[in-house]
């Protein structure tokens, strides 16, 4: 595919056949995603297949529990976690009731039958963190990780497949950490499903360039095409 095409042509795909994504496909997508850039080239990325039945099953738990969290948001008219003007404090929701609290959901109820699960781990001492300190939540480590992942999404649809990035896994990092041996000094970045899509999507619904670029100032005069 064109460039132009694959990036306005990836949605996030949650529903896929049955149909497996072979070894070649898989390391040729990330043989592609491994030139992303990243904060001083260092490549701070590490990726697990989840093969095992076993602990696919417990990834699909630990996913069920955390989507729990991430619908009990939504049900409030809540976005997850968010940090509201400057940085998270509290939780926004009843954390004990949510994740008690069953709410039933295609993608996550059937996380153990996708055909590809990748769990995204990012060396700690490879992020340059600039933005610590400063009075709101920090972002900026992820520019050395989700250019990343992001090249995974493009090179799987250019492979003909679909793939979400997720990152409601993130919220049981330890146990998940314990159950794949990621070590201490990784944090997880995200959960990436991938496979043959059961309805392939192609029109997406972007916000125009001139809702959120601007000319000098953040609220200039807006930037358009001619």
């Amino acid at each position: 595919m064109e460039l132009s095409e694959v990036m306005r042509t990836t949605p996030a795909t949650r529903s896929f056949t049955d149909e497996p994504v072979a070894d070649e496909v898989l390391h040729r997508i990330l043989d592609h995603a491994r030139f992303a850039p990243s904060g001083g080239n260092r490549q701070g990325w590490h990726v697990i297949v989840v093969r095992d039945p076993a602990t696919r099953t417990r990834v699909k738990e630990l996913y069920q529990r955390s989507w729990r969290e991430y619908w009990a948001h939504v049900q409030a008219g809540e976005v997850a976690f968010h940090p509201g003007e400057t940085r998270f404090s509290q939780p926004w929701i009843d954390l004990d009731e949510a994740r008690a609290t069953p709410a039933p959901n295609d993608f996550a109820d059937r996380m153990d039958e996708h055909p590809v699960l990748l769990i995204v781990s990012v060396a700690l001492d490879a992020l340059a963190v600039l933005d610590h300190g400063l009075p709101r939540q920090s972002i900026v480590g992820g520019a050395s990780i989700y250019p990343f992942c992001h090249n995974i999404m493009l090179k799987a649809r250019d492979e003909g497949l679909g793939g979400v990035m997720t990152t409601a896994i993130c919220r049981q990092e330890p146990a998940l950490a314990e159950l794949l041996g990621i070590p201490d000094t990784h944090a997880v970045a995200t959960l990436i499903a991938l496979g043959h899509p059961a309805k392939v999507v192609t029109r997406l619904r972007r916000d125009p360039v001139e809702s959120f670029a601007a000319f000098d100032r953040f609220d200039g005069e807006p930037l358009r095409s001619g």
